[in-house]
């Protein structure tokens, strides 16, 4: 039988410092998720042809579904690993609340908005010199690329058919104005 080093950390600090950094990032994401209602506050034709719309929750649904996928593995995991590394479950139980938190934001319906300047999406303004569209869109979203991000760089908006179709092309007319 293989004797662990005691020159590991000690478990329940490792623990302690996981949930602190995944608080963190639960609480960045829920800031920004709110911001989404300070920077798009209405739906529909925005001036200077704007447009802002609302996805809704089977449409989240559709978007995140591989997040959904990643936050489930990440809260069963930690429970085969714990008894292992001598971890208190408390830490655990914490850690699969501030996931449960987190997976239900991913849920909530999102606000998106095109202006001639900026896309916004989940919280955050980009630019459209940072965006391009995918070569291949998926039937349930619009599939946008940003810029120097490589894999990573995914940018799916959700929404209703008539509303994308109409993002679409506003985003397609922005892209070819942006050449």
């Amino acid at each position: 039988m293989v004797e662990l080093s005691s020159n590991l950390p000690d478990p329940e600090s490792m623990a302690q410092f996981c949930v602190v950094v995944l608080a963190i990032i639960v609480a960045w994401d829920a800031w920004w998720l709110t911001r989404q209602r300070i920077d798009i506050p209405s739906l529909g034709d925005l001036p200077n042809s704007g447009f802002a719309w609302e996805s809704n929750q089977s449409q989240e649904v559709s978007r995140q579904w591989a997040n959904l996928l990643t936050m489930g593995a990440m809260m069963v995991l930690p429970w085969m690993l714990a008894e292992l590394s001598n971890t208190p479950t408390l830490w655990v139980w914490i850690w699969d609340i501030l996931l449960a938190v987190h997976l239900i934001s991913l849920l909530i319906p999102k606000r998106y908005a095109i202006t001639s300047t900026h896309l916004f999406a989940d919280g955050q303004r980009y630019e459209w010199s940072r965006l391009k569209l995918a070569k291949k869109q998926p039937r349930k979203r619009i599939m946008l690329l940003r810029k120097g991000w490589g894999p990573f760089g995914p940018l799916p908006l959700g929404g209703d058919r008539s509303e994308l179709v109409k993002a679409t092309d506003l985003i397609v007319t922005i892209l070819h104005e942006e050449e």
